[in-house]
């Protein structure tokens, strides 16, 4: 079966509707509403609550069986609610890993590459780590490009939950249009309220509107419809449009599937189990209680009157006896420490609570360690590097208008250095063993005291010039027997 875009499903939409005079923005709005109910939204907001520091288990209600055998809550028990943010942890340590140090750019034109820099620099590598952030949370991070007051290219992240793309093709490759729906705050009158605000982006340009009351209706403040961004030649302004739509995505995986999902259950169990124990621990002290001719009303009498007077009053040969509920400890601990295991294994992350971390030593065992982080780390690290490429495009394309050199058909390496606790002694005479072997750049940009591949290369080769200028200036030019020339 041949697959549809959602550009064409748009086109059948309209046609469909055209006797019905169906609209672009009907199909808009559809989309809208589509996206609201959808589990990819669900997904994403769970996603960035849990990283937050919001799971289910703050909404935990203590209910116990009541009347009839239905539950219901209880408020006299203990109801600890014990977080534990291993999402925050492992998303955290994957963006340190991959992202925390700038990547390296490696082209064989010097003048391009100095163009690059100019737009991939310390500003670009901090919003950059915060793109990595949001695709972990929430499957995918968005960022726009757009020129700023000052006629700057610039790029904005966007947050993915106010993005809905239009795909081109199946792979989700390219783009044929974005809606964004977003919210800001705003007045009626004196009465301060919440405005919805809608955008469709697509190679035409860019289509306002304001979302009131369940209908769309044309920014007229904003401006209803433009093009992407506006230009001078010859002293007259004029409006330009991109040949693509101007939002790079960068996908956590290829299924832009959230961490969250991997993990949510387990450490929902994780929460679950700390959280009773930690009742138990406050509820069991007391023990169960059994009573003989107690001189009272009700159990919740004789449980006050406990905690108040450390005493009861009972009549006859009464008394109160106590029962103990031994937990197993051990099948307790050996619960909590599989799903630890487990939150690590399927979060594709480091346990460094371990008793293995600190202790791995040797190269093979530390790469042994982190083999799940590296291999998470290797599917972000290609999907974002085909994502630096889509966003080349449009610094290509920038530099091309505003100064006519073309640099599309040059060859660029985006490298990414990992932050990994490794034994430098290895990687230095691993580095040493292979020179000769393989080019020096590369072994300049794998070792573990270089941060900048090209400004080490420079001042090996400033070292070896004043080396040779040292020499020459020491010994003199060399004459030889070939007519005495030097």
């Amino acid at each position: 079966m041949a697959y549809v875009t959602q550009m064409q499903l748009i086109e059948r939409f309209l046609a469909k509707g055209a006797a019905a005079a169906m609209t672009l923005e009907q199909f808009i709005k559809a989309m809208i509403d589509e996206w609201d109910n959808s589990k990819e939204l669900e997904l994403m907001l769970t996603g960035q609550r849990y990283y937050e520091g919001e799971p289910d288990i703050l909404k935990r209600i203590r209910k116990v069986i009541g009347e009839g055998g239905e539950l219901e809550e209880v408020k006299n028990l203990a109801n600890n609610k014990l977080v534990h943010n291993f999402v925050r942890k492992l998303v955290n340590q994957k963006v340190g890993y991959l992202l925390s140090l700038p990547f390296s750019i490696q082209t064989n034109n010097e003048d391009y590459l100095e163009e690059l820099n100019k737009f991939f620099d310390k500003a670009f590598m901090r919003s950059f780590q915060n793109l990595g952030k949001e695709a972990i949370n929430k499957g995918k991070s968005w960022l726009h490009v757009y020129y700023n007051e000052d006629g700057e290219l610039s790029f904005k992240q966007i947050p993915s939950e106010e993005i809905i793309p239009l795909w081109k093709d199946a792979a989700h490759t390219e783009l044929d249009a974005v809606i964004r729906i977003y919210q800001l705050d705003g007045f009626n009158g004196t009465e301060k309220t919440t405005i919805t605000k809608v955008e469709y982006w697509d190679r035409n340009g860019v289509k306002r509107y304001i979302l009131i009351e369940g209908e769309l209706v044309p920014d007229v403040e904003a401006g209803e419809e433009s093009s992407h961004f506006m230009g001078v030649v010859n002293g007259e302004e004029r409006g330009y449009n991109w040949e693509k739509v101007p939002f790079v995505c960068f996908k956590y995986n290829h299924e832009e599937i959230p961490l969250i999902k991997f993990v949510k259950s387990l450490v929902d169990d994780y929460d679950k189990h700390k959280s009773d124990n930690s009742n138990n621990l406050e509820d069991l002290p007391n023990g169960i209680y059994v009573l003989k001719n107690y001189d009272g009303q009700d159990l919740g009498e004789f449980r006050r009157n406990l905690s108040l007077y450390r005493a009861v009053k009972v009549t006859d040969e009464g008394g109160v006896d106590t029962l103990t509920v031994d937990a197993d400890i051990e099948a307790y601990k050996h619960h909590l420490e599989t799903t630890r295991k487990d939150i690590f294994e399927f979060g594709g992350g480091v346990d460094t609570q371990t008793e293995r971390f600190g202790t791995e030593r040797s190269g093979v065992a530390l790469k042994f360690l982190y083999a799940d982080l590296d291999m998470d780390a290797n599917m972000i690290e290609s999907e974002f590097q085909a994502s630096l490429e889509q966003l080349r495009w449009f610094i290509d394309q920038h530099i091309y208008n505003t100064t006519g050199k073309d640099y599309s058909e040059e060859n660029v390496d985006f490298i990414f250095n990992r932050d990994i606790i490794i034994n430098e002694n290895d990687v230095i005479m691993n580095a040493k063993n292979s020179v000769g072997v393989i080019s020096k750049e590369t072994i300049v940009s794998n070792h573990p005291w270089v941060t900048n591949v090209q400004d080490e290369l420079e001042r090996i080769e400033e070292e070896r010039q004043e080396e040779f200028n040292s020499y020459f200036n020491a010994f003199g030019p060399v004459t030889g027997d070939n007519n005495g020339e030097e």
